[in-house]
């Protein structure tokens, strides 16, 4: 049978089919006044929800230790629990349950596991945007640190989230304009232009 919709303020069910109330329609119990629109889906017969063969438990067979009534396909390999596929967690060439990476992520003891991950990119940008907002006289000293940090990420991860390099590009070409601008305005002094 196909789902009935509610009133909103009442909960009266409407009483003609929505799909032909496009227009502003009254509710019988309240008098609301509302335009109902309701996707075909709600209409749809529904089927019956069939677990996958490989996951309906058997007798004899065991049991997820998290799901008991979905059957194991793997123990963990820290704590001996059985597994359902829902609950393996692949970490390299072990399979470990929930509980087990929480408390290895907890304790340090799971080096697969990456829980920060430092934006090299975003720090040789600021390095070299900020002393430039800020003070300019700072750029001396941060130029070159730009450039550090910028060769130490330029082979690192960046993001977990993929993202193009152009704020690293963007840092390495304002810190060498810096360096540049260092250097040329050294040299004026020393040629005694500024005299």
């Amino acid at each position: 049978m196909p789902a009935r919709l509610a009133c909103p303020k009442c909960s009266e069910p409407w009483p003609a089919d929505p799909m032909e109330l496009a227009a502003l329609a009254a509710c019988p119990g309240c008098a609301k006044v509302a335009r109902v629109l309701a996707f075909p889906a709600l209409f749809r017969e529904t089927a019956p929800v069939v677990a996958p063969l490989d996951q309906v438990l058997s007798e004899g067979e065991a049991s997820c230790f998290y799901h008991p009534a979905k059957r194991a396909t793997v123990p963990c390999g820290a704590c001996g629990r059985f597994l359902c596929a829902l609950c393996d967690v692949k970490l390299g060439d072990r399979n470990l349950c929930p509980g087990c990476v929480e408390t290895g992520r907890t304790k340090g003891k799971l080096t697969e596991l990456e829980p920060a991950r430092t934006l090299w990119d975003s720090a040789a940008l600021t390095l070299a945007l900020l002393p430039l907002i800020l003070c300019g006289y700072l750029t001396v000293l941060t130029a070159p640190a730009t450039l550090v940090v910028a060769w130490m990420g330029r082979k690192k991860p960046s993001s977990i989230i993929t993202r193009g390099r152009w704020r690293l590009w963007t840092a390495v070409i304002l810190a060498v304009l810096q360096i540049a601008a260092w250097i040329t305005l050294a040299v004026l002094f020393f040629t005694g232009a500024f005299d």
